[in-house]
């Protein structure tokens, strides 16, 4: 018997609460310098209430060799990764048309 989704009630196979989560979501993905002319990647626009955000920061951070965070509601990425980034939001289920890069 599988685990209960705690939001819709259905279980656990069934459930479909996270991939509408991330269909209703607007994501932009923008770079800012900051101390000592460090780069930040800041990915912002996810309900980090609504997605597991632990796994997504941890195979971001996977993904692109580098240090990250999720401070005030964003996720905050060591180093220039905002081509890359977009790329990688898509094949981890987000769509294409909500990824705004500035």
């Amino acid at each position: 018997m599988g685990t209960i989704c705690t939001v819709c009630g259905l279980p656990q196979e069934l459930c479909v609460c996270e991939s509408l989560a991330k269909e209703s979501q607007r994501i932009t993905v923008e770079v800012e310098k900051r101390k000592f002319q460090k780069v930040y990647t800041i990915i912002s626009g996810i309900d980090l209430k609504q997605l597991d955000t632990r796994q997504l920061l941890k195979n971001l951070k996977n993904k692109f060799a580098c240090g990250g965070t999720i401070k005030n509601g964003h996720i905050e990425l060591q180093g220039d990764h905002k081509f890359k980034a977009k790329q990688v939001l898509t094949e981890l289920g987000f769509p294409n048309e909500t990824i705004d890069i500035r």
